[in-house]
């Protein structure tokens, strides 16, 4: 499998698959980095004063320090917004590029495969010290257990200011075993997915209830807030001309994954909102939109694309959406983009579409 990037966005083919992660488009402002949090001082101050290679993991407010204690710096980070705010010279192009190092910091991840997929990465060397903080609210038993199956010995810090930091030691040297893929009989599809992906290789209820009433108009079609790629990979096999996007560098790579896994063509992006997509050049959005950043509600990127759809879609142009029906999505529609119809609706779930 190769690796290749052309005009900041990425395409999967059949037969190929193109991803790099150090070419993407950078904000106005990048190297920015604000205040530490406590979760990044308690980090350091478990730390061990002498460092080789050092790996920094979704938190950017670290990277100064570790260039302080260490000439081999390598950064990672999933989420678009933080990939900003790092010097693209430092950014690695895959969580493989990680490995090797004799200590990771990183902020702990949502899911537990994400934080699987993190320990994976930073295997390779003799010894290996990593150290992981979140808010204790946040935090479980269960990611001891993931830590305990990459390294010897998995300990947590005292609490401090509602923060902790777990600590492991002695690395086990186990094969990554990510991406990961699954069949779906009722799809024929193969949905694969890294660690942070969002519903991993499962197709979630509400994309379900898309599928299920979707009818796409158009040529082109965008699938915003890409995820696993099941949607690309469900309407580019209609013969739709298929865009997606989104800001998790995982659901970016999952989506080009997803679609070379069943011989499909999608072309994908890592970003937020619509920028750089041509005026009028969309015919149809289809998203499940997003509604978190990490472990936080977070709505501003879907409403910030409600605003712009009416700029990137065609005359008579299709936006369809899914989300949890407790959200005000509807009305938030209505007012920004035109009327909206309900097509479908569950005890959790809401299916709209609206016509341009």
């Amino acid at each position: 499998m190769s690796y290749k990037m052309e005009d900041h966005s990425w395409e999967s083919r059949p037969g190929a698959l193109g991803l790099r992660r150090r070419d993407h488009v950078r904000a106005p402002g990048c190297g920015t980095i604000g205040p530490m949090d406590p979760i990044d001082e308690m980090i350091l101050a478990e730390t061990p004063d002498v460092a080789g290679a050092v790996a920094v993991i979704d938190a950017p407010g670290l990277v100064e320090h570790a260039l302080e204690r260490s000439d081999d710096v390598r950064v990672w980070c999933d989420d678009w917004r933080d990939a900003q705010l790092v010097d693209p010279a430092l950014l690695v192009e895959h969580p493989s590029d990680l490995s090797g190092v004799d200590l990771a910091w990183a902020h702990l991840p949502k899911s537990l495969g994400a934080l699987d997929e993190q320990a994976a990465s930073v295997q390779g060397a003799d010894d290996v010290t990593f150290l992981a903080g979140g808010r204790v609210k946040h935090m479980n038993l269960s990611m001891n257990e993931v830590l305990g199956k990459h390294f010897v010995a998995v300990s947590a810090s005292l609490g401090r200011r509602k923060s902790r930091v777990l600590r492991a030691f002695g690395p086990n040297n186990l094969p990554s075993d990510w991406p990961k893929a699954r069949h779906h009989d009722d799809l024929n599809l193969v949905v694969t997915a890294h660690g942070a992906t969002f519903s991993g290789t499962k197709v979630d209820p509400g994309t379900r209830l898309l599928l299920s009433k979707l009818k796409v108009e158009g040529d082109t079609v965008l699938d915003f807030g890409s995820g696993n790629g099941v949607i690309s990979a469900f309407l580019n096999r209609r013969g739709h001309r298929m865009l997606a996007r989104d800001v998790s560098w995982s659901a970016v790579a999952s989506t080009l994954e997803t679609a070379a896994a069943n011989d499909l063509s999608v072309e994908a992006s890592w970003g937020v909102g619509l920028d750089g997509y041509a005026d009028g050049s969309i015919n149809a959005i289809v998203t499940n939109p997003p509604f978190h950043q990490g472990t936080t509600k977070d709505s501003s990127d879907t409403l910030a694309m409600f605003d712009d759809a009416a700029r990137v879609l065609t005359p008579g142009g299709q936006l369809w959406c899914v989300y949890n029906s407790h959200l005000p999505y509807r009305k938030e529609l209505n007012v920004r983009l035109g009327r909206t119809n309900v097509v479908v609706q569950d005890r959790q779930y809401t299916v709209t579409l609206t016509t341009i």
